[in-house]
């Protein structure tokens, strides 16, 4: 399946919808044939919805940058202004186990800033998407906050701050997923620590920013994307009325916490 035969004149916002949309009903396809184990639909899911998200990319937008967790980097990247970064599924456990928590990220950074970005929730009843041109309504917070944590590997320094806040734990699964937490009204903090890539959060902060959301480091340094390095392995998303408490309490947390890498 390739891109639209009008892709080149819709816009970038609603190419990245159309694509995690469509991206989202062929995973969901290639899941409800039968045909494999939990593990195998994993990597059958990845291969086929990241052919179908490279090819339809590069047909739709050309002269653009791509990276995508499933491709091989190409370094020409690098000098493009324009680069989409891709990630075909998101949280490949969740999906494999047919689980909600998983997601499809299509965006576009320009200039290394998470300018545009769709994230699909394909296990939701009916589907969702949520996208950077046409933000919805953030829920208010409850009295007690509710941090997102990895449902099998929650950080040390998430569980910390937790803890100071008297915020209640909300495991669950992939980075898109726990990003549109927030903004679903299901989750107000989404603080990570333990490790990741551009595109895990490219495309989910591109989201979140355009409603409103604060996104950063954990240390309150800017996400830069379309980096030599594509390793970014830490990044805190909330409603800005908190960001200021949680960066604090984020000092705080005793080295004996800190991994490898977290916060570089």
């Amino acid at each position: 399946m390739s891109a639209p035969a009008d892709a080149i004149a819709i816009s970038d916002a609603a190419l990245a919808a159309h694509l995690a949309h469509v991206a989202g009903r062929i995973l969901i396809d290639v899941r409800d044939a039968g045909l494999f184990s939990p593990k195998a639909l994993g990597k059958a899911g990845d291969q086929t919805a990241n052919q179908f998200l490279c090819h339809a990319l590069r047909e739709a937008r050309p002269h653009d940058g791509l990276l995508s967790e499933e491709e091989k980097d190409n370094a020409e990247r690098l000098a493009k202004s324009r680069v989409w970064i891709v990630d075909p599924v998101d949280g490949t456990r969740e999906y494999g186990e047919a689980r909600v928590d998983w997601a499809v990220h299509v965006g576009l950074a320009i200039d290394g800033v998470a300018a545009i970005g769709a994230v699909a929730l394909p296990g939701f009843e009916g589907g969702i998407v949520l996208r950077s041109d046409q933000p919805v309504p953030v829920p208010p917070a409850p009295p007690q906050l509710r941090m997102v944590v990895s449902r099998t590997r929650p950080a040390p320094e998430a569980i910390a701050v937790a803890e100071k806040l008297g915020a209640q734990l909300v495991p669950m699964g992939s980075a898109g997923a726990k990003a549109m937490a927030v903004i679903l009204g299901q989750a107000d903090i989404y603080l990570h620590s333990g490790g990741q890539y551009e595109w895990d959060s490219m495309a989910p902060v591109a989201v979140a920013l355009a409603h409103g959301l604060h996104c950063s480091r954990i240390d309150g340094a800017p996400l830069v994307y379309n980096q030599a390095n594509v390793y970014l392995p830490d990044l805190l998303i909330c409603r800005q009325e908190h960001a200021p408490e949680v960066l604090a309490l984020i000092a705080e947390v005793p080295p004996t916490l800190q991994r490898p890498g977290a916060g570089s």
